[in-house]
Formats: structure tokens, sequence, C-alpha cells
């Protein structure tokens, strides 16, 4: 699992069939102190994440491993809306 804040949204007209009925959002790479990672990646929403939030996120087979993403062609999906996040005993990110 990855963390990321969400920072948009991909709005695509045309897309493969079982694409249809996904959200699909931008999501920014986060290291766990809560810096700015390299990258973006656009990520199907499994929760119902919004604009802002810090989510974690499954690439590869596993983004497929939701009730909602099961054998849809993804590569990213968002399985967490993030509370907290503590490292080395300090709280890095409280929502």
């Amino acid at each position: 699992m990855l963390l990321g804040k969400v920072t948009g949204t991909v709005v695509a007209s045309a897309k493969d069939e079982r694409l249809k009925d996904l959200t699909l959002l931008v999501v920014e790479n986060l290291s766990p102190d809560g810096k700015k990672g390299s990258g973006y990646v656009v990520a199907v929403d499994a929760v119902g994440a919004g604009f802002g939030e810090v989510v974690l996120y499954a690439t590869g087979s596993s983004a497929r491993q939701t009730v909602l993403t099961d054998k849809r062609p993804t590569d990213a999906t968002i399985i967490a809306i993030v509370d907290t996040v503590e490292v080395g005993g300090s709280v890095t990110y409280q929502k």
C-alpha cells in the first residue's frame, strides 16, 4: 500500500465498458512523514475519497482485489481514507 493525497479528478467519456461506473481520481504520492513524493497516479476510488484527503492506494494486481474492481482493468485503487499517520512515535498527519 502507498500513501497519497487526492489532488484532482479524471473524466474520460470514452473508456472500456468495465470502467464506466468508476470514479477516477488523481493521487499525488506522499512519503510517510507527509512530504510530497515523486509523481502522481490515476486511481479508481473504491471508498468515496474526496479532494485533499490523504488516502492509501494499492497498485498492480492488488488494485483488482476489491469488490468494486474485481476483474476490471485497473492498476491503482484507493482502498482507504487515512485518519492518522504516526512515524517513530510522532504523528505526521492527523485528519
